[in-house]
């Protein structure tokens, strides 16, 4: 089997490692999704998954390859696989045609990439598909970034890793943001809202909402404060996203909220960086990721009005 594609570079030396596992899953699926027809091609993207589009019988379909010890970061494939059903039936996600032990296959949807400012002038109708998901029912995973901070220095120090300076930091700001919200009433969320997991079908133009593999029962304001920060929004790009999650005009409180969650997405992303460094095998400079999440954390940590985000903070 030829694959074709292979995007960048740390990519690339993945993607070589996944070709003999595809062969094995491409034999496994013949027999459910038909023969494979033409070549199979590698998609760009993707650190803890390896993506391959091949057409088997009438379909085309992405095929998702679970990456190694992904288990460490949090991921749970049980939840990813209901979430990414879940959000298929509410029109925000492609259909799962199959499942694997090490993969999940899903139709292929011809989409175009979504920007951050895209992602900011369509904040109404991702807040819309978000709300809808967060009504959705339960998964069997738990995400709550305080939790996963424990846990990630916890894999840190078994593997006789060193936690920056800065990691006790995030967990003290983490704290006290869960004691300002607590999660006392969790929703599915997806938890990794980066513009990258954000599409736009050709077919209609509809938001196309992918990666699930952080799905897990959370706090709804944090997926809206990951999706704020992640895609750097303004003040009143915040208020339009509360306003057509909440269908209605932001409180003060509300927007503390927002803020509080856009902090705890950095100390998520900071940590993430430090257990990956520990874990990976790949060429990816985790280090500096997770210096300059860090470095924002300190900063908003530090703001003069942090105090009163937390003073004030509701949701």
């Amino acid at each position: 089997m030829e694959v074709e594609g292979i995007g960048c570079v740390p990519y690339r030396a993945a993607a070589r490692v996944a070709v003999d596992e595809l062969n094995d899953i491409l034999h496994d699926l013949e027999p459910v999704l038909g023969p494979l027809s033409g070549p199979v091609t590698a998609l760009e993207g993707g650190i803890t998954n390896h993506n391959f589009r091949a057409k088997l019988g009438d379909g085309d379909y992405v095929i998702r390859i679970h990456g190694r010890r992904t288990e460490l970061l949090g991921i749970d494939r049980r939840a990813e696989l209901l979430a990414s059903e879940a959000a298929a039936h509410l029109g925000i996600g492609p259909t799962v045609a199959a499942t694997l032990e090490h993969c999940l296959v899903t139709r292929f949807l011809e989409c175009s990439a979504v920007d951050s400012r895209e992602v900011a002038e369509r904040v109404e109708e991702i807040a819309r598909a978000l709300r809808a998901f967060h009504a959705s029912g339960r998964l069997p995973a738990r995400f709550w970034v305080p939790d996963l901070l424990d846990d990630y220095a916890g894999i840190v120090r078994r593997r006789s890793g060193t936690l920056p300076g800065a990691f006790a930091e995030a967990v003290a700001v983490a704290a006290r943001i869960a004691h300002a919200l607590p999660l006392r009433h969790p929703h599915p969320c997806h938890n990794d809202l980066l513009a990258g997991n954000i599409l736009s079908a050709l077919d209609d133009g509809r938001i196309v909402i992918v990666d699930w593999e952080y799905a897990g029962m959370g706090h709804p304001c944090f997926d809206l404060g990951n999706l704020s920060i992640n895609n750097h929004f303004d003040q009143a790009t915040d208020e339009r996203l509360l306003a057509a999650y909440r269908h209605e005009s932001p409180s003060r409180g509300v927007l503390a909220a927002l803020k509080l969650m856009r902090v705890l997405s950095d100390a998520r992303e900071a940590a993430w960086a430090v257990v990956q460094g520990a874990i990976s095998d790949l060429d990816f400079d985790f280090e500096r990721y997770g210096r300059e999440h860090f470095a924002r954390l300190h900063a908003a940590a530090a703001h003069a009005d942090f105090d009163e985000w937390l003073a004030t903070a509701e949701w």
